[in-house]
């Protein structure tokens, strides 16, 4: 009897287990971009772009680096992790400092400072540099330009704007907690041959949302946030502000 109810807790936890999984938020693919990123840094050098991305590297001699951008007005200052490395007998190697920056979107150069244990500078490893007239200081430069694809965003104050970037002559359709999974009310307008755009009103909040083609769903290309339905499929988390 003892036996036969320990079984039936382990099916019971098993069961919780799965369901309160399917609850949890998925991984994001910025969250896989950012560890890819992490894993490609071998060494220390200039800053580089990769994307929409921005990796600055540091020696790792002082006891900590920060950075502040033009685009922030200087007003924070993000601070550098640490990269270790091992050999083949999983001993010490060495170390750097390195900070990854996701770029704003419309950002296409990008200004900035060091602070290297408490005193401001420029960065060491780029040779790029620009004088500010604005902040009276010479700044380290990078150049930012590259092919900024549109994507679903709040383009402003309770209206967004969902963006799917697929084959021409579909008929996309938008469905997701704000219609109760219906997706039969909103269909998308081809703006240009594989971009298909519907702007819709939508008071601040936290919504789940998936796009539809016939009876298919897939979730959003252009959102790296993604997450559960009820019924387990997978879908894009949308967050109004």
């Amino acid at each position: 009897m003892k036996r036969r109810f320990i079984y039936v807790l382990a099916a019971i936890l098993c069961v919780s287990t799965a369901f309160s999984a399917e609850d949890k938020t998925l991984p994001s693919d910025e969250e896989l971009d950012y560890s890819q990123l992490v894993s490609e840094i071998q060494e220390v050098g200039a800053p580089y772009l990769d994307g929409d991305y921005v990796i600055f590297t540091a020696p790792h001699t002082a006891r900590h680096v920060g950075i502040a951008f033009d685009f922030e007005n200087f007003r924070t200052i993000h601070s550098y992790k640490i990269k270790k490395f091992t050999d083949m007998e999983y001993k010490d190697s060495g170390s750097l400092l390195f900070y990854i920056l996701k770029l704003p979107k419309n950002i296409l150069s990008v200004n900035y400072r060091l602070v290297i244990d408490g005193l401001w500078t420029t960065d060491p490893v780029n040779e790029n540099k620009i004088f500010s007239r604005d902040a009276n200081l010479t700044l380290s430069h990078v150049d930012a330009s590259r092919n900024i694809l549109p994507m679903t965003e709040n383009i402003k104050k309770d209206t967004v704007r969902f963006v799917y970037r697929g084959k021409s002559g579909q008929q996309i359709r938008v469905g997701g907690s704000f219609t109760n999974w219906d997706s039969w009310i909103y269909q998308m307008t081809e703006v240009s041959p594989g971009l298909y755009e519907l702007e819709l009103p939508l008071p601040p909040g936290k919504y789940e949302y998936a796009f539809y083609t016939g009876i298919t769903s897939f979730p959003d290309n252009t959102n790296p946030q993604k997450c559960y339905t009820p019924d387990g499929r997978t879908a894009s988390l949308l967050i109004v502000k």
